[in-house]
């Protein structure tokens, strides 16, 4: 998978795929993420990318000719996807969705805001991870490229991983634990050291139904409500409902 973006601050994108899971993701192949600078788009000595809002108001707009140049001059992957707080709501969902492609671009916006020219006549798609202001889009598109990347093959070490994680099935993940088995008198549930693979899958459902239903129920009601035999499950483990 290759990723571009397009950005005002480069090194922002570079320094942290180049670490930890996206790092060895790039060294393998297995994505390729290209930051472009738009700075380097414009023609004037200063560098000059916002300027004033026409009809006046607070604030500075990044200007549609370094953006418009910079893409032009890569031809990039299309979709093209502006990171904007007007835009349609990421989740695992939409990442599935982006991990299908080949390839995506993705526009970070800075300031005020971007001309409107850059969303309507530029980009393809305009994507939001959550109902607040950034300072800028950098934060969102290393949220969108890591969500996306460990869904493509050969990138997480083991593939069981995507399938159990949070959001994947419509719930919140299970708890884990590790060793020691008993911390300060804080002990890990027994069935999970029982050896018995079936009872610890049926606990593990249970219990991400059981942690969903408490901090996530509007999940539970996107899924059409509890089924009987999830009712069954929850009471056998003894989760309260």
């Amino acid at each position: 998978m290759r990723v571009e973006v397009f950005t005002l601050f480069p090194e922002m994108i570079d320094d942290y795929v180049g670490l930890s899971l996206l790092g060895r993701a790039i060294a393998s192949g297995s994505l390729e993420v290209v930051s472009h600078d738009l700075r380097l788009a414009t023609s004037d000595v200063h560098r000059t990318v916002d300027d004033s809002p026409f009809g006046g108001g607070a604030g500075m707009v990044l200007m549609p000719e370094p953006v418009f140049a910079a893409v032009e001059a890569v031809a990039p992957p299309r979709p093209l996807i502006l990171l904007g707080p007007g835009g349609r709501t990421f989740d695992q969902g939409v990442a599935s969705e982006l991990s299908a492609l080949e390839g995506f671009s993705l526009v970070c916006g800075r300031y005020e805001g971007v001309d409107e020219r850059i969303r309507t006549d530029l980009c393809d798609d305009e994507i939001s991870i959550g109902d607040y202001v950034l300072a800028g889009g950098e934060l969102a598109a290393l949220a969108v490229i890591e969500t996306v990347a460990r869904l493509q093959d050969g990138v997480l070490g083991n593939e069981e991983s995507v399938l159990e994680e949070s959001h994947a099935a419509g719930l919140l993940e299970y708890p884990h634990y590790t060793r020691p088995a008993d911390f300060r008198g804080l002990e890990v549930p027994e069935v999970l050291r029982s050896g018995d693979h079936d009872r610890v899958r049926r606990w593990r459902l249970a219990a991400s139904l059981a942690r969903t239903i408490v901090n996530r129920p509007d999940m539970i009601d996107q899924r059409g409500g509890l089924s009987d035999g999830e009712r069954q499950l929850l009471e056998e483990f003894g989760f309260a409902i």
